[in-house]
């Protein structure tokens, strides 16, 4: 088996895939972070003569074969350019864009690289994800109509502590998340599934501000955005991005012309598969509840990666691209499809839930179309402020009140 050296960009999120990369047969041979801490506690995990870096200009340089994006959830784009300039093959995390912009110069970039981007987006490749992807593709279901995505994500906003070690200074990108953004974990599930690709968007958001003691620096009081897309084949998905009601835990249903599966909330890996009574598949009964399991040759490592064994496949069908020459189902039109919804659905909202179309950034059309967009309601590493407001009730900030007591907490 082919050995693919590898760097990480990225420790904190980055040293989550370390086993992974291992059981893949991929060599680390290079990191790049700049917080001492962060590369103290990872280093018993990295090869003794991995070479560690603090500024990308000269990770980038190191001879390796692909590299790994686990840096600020919007600030991917820049660096995947870079590596695919120089013929580095690419596994980003998400989000692949912040920007309409950085989406076309992405697309553009991998179109004219011979090397392979992909995204590395592992919800569908939880166990249930991909046995909903294996009924679908048998058939039995028959046309796809319907889908739906649930990414719930709530917190404890006194439980100061786990507030601060995912937004740890007041301009942290988190602090000004829009709740379309984060929306890969429900809607590329779904489009893996089902292989429809979203052609219009139109959103609403649930608001409802923090309480007015709570210790927070978020600009964001919407706790979930409703998203519907119409699709490229007929077909609506209705999906959410990370969301903040009810119960903890993400939830997927596909709905055609014969039945439905759809994975039971709380009630782990288990998936209930229905047929209308006129259209049972022979062997199968009218509702079947069970538990998939994985293949022998995958049950330890996808047990031992994180996010239900996600992890350690997307790593491994990362590899499998490039050792085959294969291009991945998550590529740089998958991976932009997703931006643009994300982007182009908080726009919706912030205009009474009009639709917008969702552009392909395989068509260069398309990209020329967007090239200048750059609205963003992020802080960047570079000190670009935000152009574009980040919550429905573009007026909302956190309170004096609020913000002295995040403050007080850091110190």
């Amino acid at each position: 088996m082919q050995e693919i050296r590898i760097g990480i960009f990225g420790l904190r999120r980055g040293s989550t895939f370390i086993d992974s990369i291992k059981a893949c047969g991929g060599k680390i041979v290079a990191v790049c972070e700049k917080d001492e801490k962060q590369i103290e506690d990872v280093k018993k995990s990295l090869p003794k003569d991995v070479c560690v870096y603090s500024d990308f200009d000269s990770f980038v340089e190191h001879p390796m074969d692909a590299v790994l994006l686990a840096n600020f959830f919007h600030e991917h784009a820049p660096f995947a350019i870079r590596c695919l300039e120089k013929g580095i093959h690419v596994l980003s995390e998400c989000t692949a864009g912040s920007t309409l912009a950085e989406c076309a110069s992405l697309a553009r970039a991998a179109r004219k690289s011979n090397a392979v981007y992909m995204l590395a987006e592992n919800y569908p490749f939880m166990i249930f994800n991909q046995e909903m992807k294996r009924v679908c593709d048998e058939g039995s279901l028959g046309k796809i109509y319907y889908a739906e995505g649930e990414y719930n994500h709530p917190m404890d906003w006194y439980d100061t502590p786990a507030v601060l070690s995912i937004r740890p200074y007041e301009k942290h990108w988190r602090n000004f998340l829009p709740r379309s953004y984060y929306i890969t974990h429900s809607l590329a599930p779904i489009m893996y599934a089902t292989g429809a690709f979203p052609a219009r968007v139109t959103a609403m958001a649930i608001n409802h501000p923090l309480p007015a003691d709570c210790p927070t620096a978020g600009h964001v009081s919407d706790v979930a955005a409703i998203v519907t897309t119409q699709n490229t084949d007929g077909s609506v998905f209705k999906v959410t991005g990370c969301s903040a009601f009810g119960a903890h835990g993400n939830s997927y249903r596909i709905c055609g012309e014969k039945g439905q599966i759809e994975n039971l909330r709380g009630m782990g890996d288990k998936v209930m598969l229905r047929y209308n009574h006129w259209n049972i598949p022979e062997g199968k009964k009218e509702v079947n509840c069970y538990k998939p399991k994985w293949k022998t040759e995958d049950r330890k490592s996808a047990r031992a990666a994180g996010h239900g064994g996600g992890d350690y496949f997307i790593i491994r069908h990362f590899f499998e691209c490039l050792r085959e020459g294969k291009q991945p189902v998550f590529d740089y039109r998958f991976a932009t499809a997703l931006s643009a919804v994300a982007i182009l659905a908080h726009r919706s909202i912030l205009n009474g839930a009009q639709p917008f179309d969702i552009p392909d950034f395989g068509k260069e059309e398309d990209c020329t179309k967007y090239e200048n967009d750059i609205l963003s309601p992020f802080y960047y590493s570079d000190g670009t402020a935000p152009s574009a407001p980040c919550c429905s009730d573009v007026n909302y900030a956190p309170t004096a009140e609020q913000l002295n007591a995040y403050l007080a907490a850091k110190v």
